[in-house]
């Protein structure tokens, strides 16, 4: 799956790594639910850093559709809000 991290660029990540995603995802969505913004921000920045990790940089000038696009590391409570489905931000 091609994952576009806003204002970060793209990875490819095996669909094998999004248990261990979605329990980050998980975590953020309870967070946002109780309005912890230290730890939001403290998850947020894990799922971006664990998705950089696992993932294969594309290169800048590659065009590939992304399946999934997650906030960028800066983007603030209510900007994720925004793009959260019913599964948060990772579906499944």
């Amino acid at each position: 799956m091609i994952v576009r991290i806003m204002g970060d660029g793209q990875v490819k990540l095996a669909d094998s790594h999004f248990a261990e995603l979605n329990a980050l995802d998980d975590e953020l969505l309870t967070e946002m639910e109780s309005g912890d913004g230290p730890g939001f921000r403290a998850t947020l920045t894990a799922l971006l850093d664990k998705v950089r990790e696992l993932g294969t940089p594309l290169p800048d000038d590659s065009l590939e559709p992304s399946e999934l696009i997650l906030p960028a590391p800066e983007a603030s409570l209510e900007e994720v809000r925004e793009l959260l489905s019913d599964d948060g931000l990772i579906p499944g």
